[in-house]
C-alpha cells in the first residue's frame, strides 16, 4: 500500500481553500491503495501530523480542520519526514497547498531536498508559474498572447503617473505572487487604483496593473510531465464584475461553472494548443489549470495566468474539465500520483557527483 503525506492548510492567503481541497482529495485517495498520512499546516507555517482527520462540514462542503499536535513534523535533508525523532514514512507527497509557501517553490525545494517523490510542478516550475509577471514575459518572449501589463515595487505618486502615461481605466490591479484572486480590485477612477494599489501591496512586494478586458473567462485543465495533454476548456461566468475571491468561495451564487465551455471547435482546439505550450514554456510538470480570456467582439486570446496546484474540491474546474474528458476524480489522483513518481525517477537516475 502506497503511503501519501498529504500537505494541507499552510501560511497563505489561501489556507481555508487549502483544507477544503485536501479534504475532498483525502475523500477520494482509494483506501484499499492508499494509507493517507495527514500533515496540516497551520497559518504560522507549523507542520502538525493528525493522527486522525477531522473532518468539518460547512455550507459550501467540508474542510479537514488542523488540531495542534505535541511534536512538530520536520523535513530533514536526505533523511524525509520525521515528528520528533521518529521517521515518518512517506511513499509520496501530495502537497494540497494553495499560494505562498506551498505553490511557489518553498515546499517544492524542501521535499527536493528530503529525497522525497511529490505531486505537481518542481521548483523553478512552481515558482515561476506564481509569479505573474516572470510568466508573462516567458510567454510573450515565446511569441504567446499576453494582455500589456505594468508592475510596481512601490506604492508612490510616479508610480500612479506612470500607470496613467500607459493605460486607461479602468484596469484591475492585483499581487504579482498571489492566488484564488486574493488581493485583486477593478479601479474605474483613480481613487479607485490607489486604494487598489495599496490592498494589492498588502499581499506582495510587487503589483501588477493591466488593463481591463472585456472577455469570457476560459480555463483549461493540463496533465502529464513531458508529453502534456489538454483537455476540453470550461468556462467561469462570474455574476460579480469578475471572478473575485467572494465569488469563488463566499457567494454560493458568485458564478457559474460551465464544462465544457460553449465554442466554437476552433477556439478549444486553439486554447487547448496554446495551453500545453503555456505548460512547457512555464516548465510545470505534472498539473496545471491555464487561465484564459476570450476578448469579445475580436475573439482574441490571451492567457490570463497558470496555477499548478487549482482548486481541487469536488466542485473546482480542475477536476471537473478532468472528469468531463474521461478521467473521474480517484483516477485522476492515481494519475497525479503516478506523474509525480516519474518525474522523481528520472531526477533520481541522473548523477549529481562527477
Amino acid at each position: 500500500m502506497t503511503r501519501i503525506g498529504l500537505l494541507f492548510g499552510g501560511k497563505s492567503g489561501e489556507h481555508e481553500v487549502s483544507c477544503r481541497s485536501a479534504a475532498s482529495v483525502a475523500r477520494n485517495l482509494a483506501p484499499d491503495r492508499y494509507h493517507v498520512l495527514l500533515i496540516g499546516i497551520d497559518p504560522e507555517g507549523v507542520w502538525h501530523f493528525q493522527q486522525q482527520g477531522r473532518f468539518v462540514t460547512e455550507p459550501y462542503g467540508e474542510r479537514l480542520e488542523i488540531l495542534p499536535a505535541p511534536r512538530p513534523v520536520s523535513v530533514v535533508p536526505g533523511k524525509g519526514l520525521q515528528v520528533g525523532d521518529t521517521p515518518l514514512k512517506a511513499d509520496v507527497v501530495f502537497p494540497v497547498l494553495h499560494g505562498s509557501f506551498g505553490e511557489d517553490g518553498t515546499v517544492q525545494g524542501l521535499l527536493e531536498l528530503a529525497e522525497l517523490p511529490y505531486v505537481a510542478s518542481g521548483v523553478l516550475g512552481s515558482s515561476l508559474s506564481m509569479d505573474k509577471e516572470k510568466t508573462k514575459q516567458v510567454w510573450r518572449e515565446a511569441g504567446l498572447p499576453v494582455v500589456d501589463f505594468l508592475v510596481l515595487r512601490d506604492h508612490s505618486p510616479d508610480s500612479l503617473d506612470r500607470i496613467r502615461g500607459r493605460f486607461e481605466l479602468p484596469l484591475f490591479v492585483k499581487p504579482v505572487c498571489a492566488g484564488s484572486s486574493v488581493g485583486i480590485s477593478r479601479a474605474g477612477s483613480m481613487a479607485e487604483l490607489s486604494a487598489a494599489v495599496d490592498m494589492a501591496f498588502r499581499h506582495d512586494t510587487k503589483v501588477m496593473v493591466e488593463p481591463a478586458v472585456d472577455a469570457r473567462e476560459i480555463e483549461c485543465a493540463v496533465l502529464g510531465n513531458d508529453r502534456p495533454e489538454a483537455f476540453p476548456p470550461g468556462e467561469i461566468i462570474p455574476a460579480h464584475d469578475f471572478y473575485s475571491y467572494e465569488a469563488k468561495y463566499v457567494d454560493p451564487e458568485g458564478a457559474r461553472l460551465v464544462v465544457p465551455a460553449e465554442l466554437p471547435q476552433a477556439v478549444a482546439d486553439r486554447v487547448r494548443s496554446l495551453a500545453v505550450q503555456a505548460f512547457l514554456q512555464a516548465e510545470a510538470s505534472g498539473m496545471a489549470r491555464v487561465d484564459f480570456f476570450l476578448e469579445r467582439g475580436s475573439g482574441k486570446l490571451y492567457l490570463n495566468e497558470i496555477n499548478t496546484i487549482p482548486g481541487f474540491t469536488d466542485i473546482s474546474m480542475y477536476p471537473r474539465m478532468c472528469q468531463a474528458a474521461g478521467i473521474p476524480y480517484p483516477k485522476l489522483l492515481d494519475r497525479l500520483i503516478e506523474l509525480g513518481r516519474e518525474r522523481f525517477e528520472r531526477r533520481r537516475a541522473l548523477r549529481f557527483r562527477r
